[in-house]
């Protein structure tokens, strides 16, 4: 239970982050490559000690953390490529209701029970998220990019299921910690070679400020995953019940923070999403427990 609070928390604190990148001018996706480094060196400089070279003869694990490298990165760009071409807000509920297929998976591939007030906790969950993320924002333009919001759709939903999927089947000899390290530390390749190419080719400025960014952002950024995958094992709950409180908590903080301190409208659909979020945990919780 501690490790899914602490994970909600150091997930809606890089929102407070990314909400303060263009107050400052920073470069986002200078900031997130640096992000991915400063990660990887959080977590081998906290959980290095741990590493033994036998863990790279145990399950197809190294598979995955390439796979989840090139998910972080490439869907990170594609929000912010999408963001400007379909607008943020579509954007954001395309990302944000992609919990709604990665639970299905979940509940259908695992076989997990599922009671009437679990579905009711759902629903409203679904319900909440929807309403406190949507918002109407038309762009000319927008029809033709529709793909990405599919991709970004279809991309983070399996992002969550292989998160979860790894940490069932193949972390019986590598800590989560690592695993989330290694996945980071591909990013951070990645990351840096397009930098590369970008500094040679068009001549790139690399700012101080953008790389104090990625630091910033990528400390939590590694504790965000990192407990959610301790959260599916710590917790007595079903994976599709972490992964729901998980992401409607984020949304709801996220909106609370907004309208507090960033002085966001307080719409009365938005405040009736927050509502319905507050009641979905609790049901859920309670569906949990019984």
């Amino acid at each position: 239970m501690i490790a899914l609070i602490f994970a909600i928390l150091t997930s809606s604190f890089i929102f407070v982050l990314f909400k303060l990148f263009p107050k400052y001018s920073v470069n986002t996706f200078q900031a997130i490559v640096f992000n991915y480094v400063t990660a990887c060196i959080c977590g081998f400089s906290l959980f290095g000690d741990q590493w033994k070279m036998s863990f790279i003869e145990v399950g197809h694990w190294p598979y995955f953390a390439i796979l989840c490298g090139f998910l972080f990165i490439g869907l990170f760009y594609l929000i912010g490529i999408s963001s400007q071409k379909n607008g943020v807000a579509i954007t954001s509920v395309a990302v944000k209701m992609s919990m709604a297929l990665s639970m299905l998976l979940i509940i259908f591939l695992y076989r997990e029970s599922v009671s009437f007030l679990k579905i009711v906790g759902i629903i409203a969950a679904f319900t909440g998220v929807f309403l406190m993320a949507f918002q109407k924002e038309v762009k000319s333009n927008a029809k033709s990019y529709v793909w990405m919001l599919v991709v970004l759709f279809l991309g983070c939903a399996i992002l969550d299921f292989i998160l979860n999927y790894v940490q069932k089947y193949e972390l019986s000899q590598l800590p989560c910690s690592l695993f989330s390290a290694i996945g980071f530390g591909v990013s951070g390749v990645i990351g840096l070679i397009i930098l590369m190419v970008q500094f040679i080719r068009y001549s790139v400025k690399i700012e101080f400020k953008n790389i104090i960014a990625g630091i910033l952002l990528g400390i939590p950024n590694f504790f965000s995953i990192y407990l959610l995958l301790e959260s599916y094992s710590s917790t007595s709950w079903n994976d599709s019940t972490v992964l729901a409180i998980m992401n409607v908590s984020v949304v709801m903080i996220s909106a609370l923070i907004g309208f507090s301190a960033f002085k966001e409208s307080a719409s009365k659909q938005k405040i009736a999403g927050l509502v319905i979020s507050i009641l979905a945990i609790v049901i859920l919780y309670i569906a949990s427990n019984s």
